[in-house]
C-alpha cells in the first residue's frame, strides 16, 4: 500500500502555515539555524494536526452533531467521498489514538488503559489487513494479523490483570 501526495508540502510550508495558527514550534538557532529542515516535515505536520485536532475539539458546541457533521464535510471535501487515501488515514488514526492512549510519558500502565489502547490497535491492524487483502498483499496481510493477534493477547491479559486488581479473579501463577 503506497501513498505518494499528489502536492508534497515542504517543511517551510508547513512551518509558515503554523505561525499563521500561533503554533510554530522553536528551533534552536544553535542547532537550526537556517530554520527548518525537509527533514522536519513529519514532525511539523504532527505539530499542525495537533493544532487542528485541538481547534476542533475547542471550538465552542453551538449544535453539537451538526458541528462536527460540518468537520467531516470539510473533510470530505478535500480528501473526496470515496479516496482510497481516506481508509490509511483512519488506519493510522487509530495507531495514533492507541498510541496516544497508552501514554508514553507515563512510568505506569494501568490495566484498563493498556486494553483499551491495545483494543483500538488490534481495530488498526484489522482493518490494515483488510485494506492489505484488497491490495493483493498476502504477506502484509499476514504482518498485519500477526500484529493484530499479539495486541488481541495483550487486550486480553490486560483485562484480566484488570479483574485481579477489583478481586473478581485470581492471579495466574507463572510457570518455572
Amino acid at each position: 500500500m503506497s501513498i505518494r501526495s499528489e502536492r508534497p508540502l515542504s517543511a517551510d510550508q508547513v512551518y509558515r502555515a503554523l505561525v499563521v495558527l500561533g503554533a510554530e514550534p522553536l528551533f534552536d538557532p544553535e542547532v537550526r539555524p537556517e530554520g527548518p529542515q525537509d527533514e522536519d516535515c513529519r514532525r511539523l505536520l504532527g505539530v499542525l494536526l495537533a493544532k487542528v485536532e485541538l481547534e476542533i475539539t475547542a471550538a465552542p458546541q453551538l449544535g453539537g452533531d451538526e458541528d462536527e457533521g460540518e468537520v467531516l464535510l470539510g473533510w470530505i471535501e478535500e480528501a473526496g467521498p470515496d479516496s482510497g487515501l481516506t481508509d490509511s488515514v483512519l488506519v493510522n488514526r487509530l495507531h495514533r489514538t492507541g498510541v496516544q492512549l497508552l501514554g508514553l510519558d507515563e512510568d505506569e500502565t494501568f490495566p484498563g488503559q493498556s486494553a483499551s489502547s491495545m483494543a483500538i490497535v488490534v481495530a488498526a491492524d484489522t482493518f490494515g489487513a483488510h485494506l492489505r487483502f484488497q491490495d493483493g498483499d498476502v504477506e502484509g496481510v499476514r504482518r498485519a494479523l500477526g500484529r493484530a493477534e499479539v495486541s488481541m493477547i495483550e487486550v486480553q491479559q490486560s483485562m484480566h490483570d484488570l479483574r485481579v486488581a477489583i478481586g473478581d479473579a485470581e492471579e495466574e501463577e507463572e510457570d518455572e
